[in-house]
């Protein structure tokens, strides 16, 4: 049960304005250690601002966070070295090789020298790039790509993963190997909080979240979730249920 487990993010009532429009509307929510937490919510749903408070990123309006026991408001650096982050979109240096991306982030991290190489093989591995490390990042396939992405986001040992899309443009046995890891590094004790547009990868999640609109409209683990939204459709997924939350206007 998650329950018994601490917390790994805490929000409550976190509030994000921009002048007069309310991206974030007061929402709360926990993420327990070593929990894979979906967060999910259409285009413009307030999803990609809340990442941003919890990253340390952007500073909230209102309420309370607080990430790897770290507050948003008066600890944004130290949240930094506490996660690893991997977006949508590919972010490392193209022309660089991986060898070389890897070896700028240790810098970025700030990890020490003398841990440099045994990270830096631990990364190779891990990713499975030993063949191409000293090729160009550019010509590399998606799939490559974002495992050299997850690699380096991985390369401080954070405390928290957070996954923006990670497996948008890949093949299936790509994302299924891709999620497979994510569960190792869980069951490993690190928390994963990770958005998709693929409701068949949510069903990987142990709860999720669900915003539109600003607001959290939905919580619970994928099944709850389906059968509160779609009590008398047994045959119902979460994708329907997903459709149905967001196409309701909010009060």
């Amino acid at each position: 049960m998650t329950t018994s487990r601490p917390d790994a993010i805490l929000v409550k009532d976190l509030e994000k304005k921009f002048g007069e429009f309310i991206a974030v509307d007061r929402i709360s929510f926990s993420v327990k250690k070593g929990e894979i937490f979906g967060f999910l919510g259409p285009n413009g749903s307030g999803k990609s601002t809340t990442i941003r408070m919890l990253c340390g990123i952007l500073t909230p309006t209102s309420g309370q966070g607080f990430v790897a026991g770290h507050d948003i408001y008066t600890e944004p650096e130290k949240i930094k070295q506490s996660i690893g982050y991997m977006s949508q979109k590919f972010s490392l240096y193209e022309d660089l090789t991986p060898f070389e991306n890897i070896r700028f982030y240790l810098g970025v991290y700030k990890i020490p020298l003398n841990q440099w190489e045994e990270r830096m093989q631990w990364t190779i591995d891990t990713a499975r790039l030993s063949d191409v490390r000293n090729r160009l990042t550019r010509d590399l396939p998606p799939g490559w790509r974002q495992r050299l992405a997850l690699g380096c986001a991985l390369l401080h040992k954070p405390d928290i993963l957070f996954l923006d899309e990670p497996t948008s443009g890949v093949d299936p046995l790509t994302q299924r190997h891709f999620w497979e890891f994510i569960g190792q590094l869980a069951g490993d004790g690190m928390t994963v909080f990770a958005t998709t547009h693929y409701m068949d990868e949510a069903h990987n999640c142990e709860r999720i979240v669900m915003i539109n609109e600003g607001k959290i409209v939905a919580g619970g683990s994928p099944s709850e979730i389906i059968s509160e939204t779609i009590p008398d459709r047994p045959e119902a997924d979460l994708n329907d249920a997903f459709v149905k939350l967001m196409s309701r206007k909010s009060d």
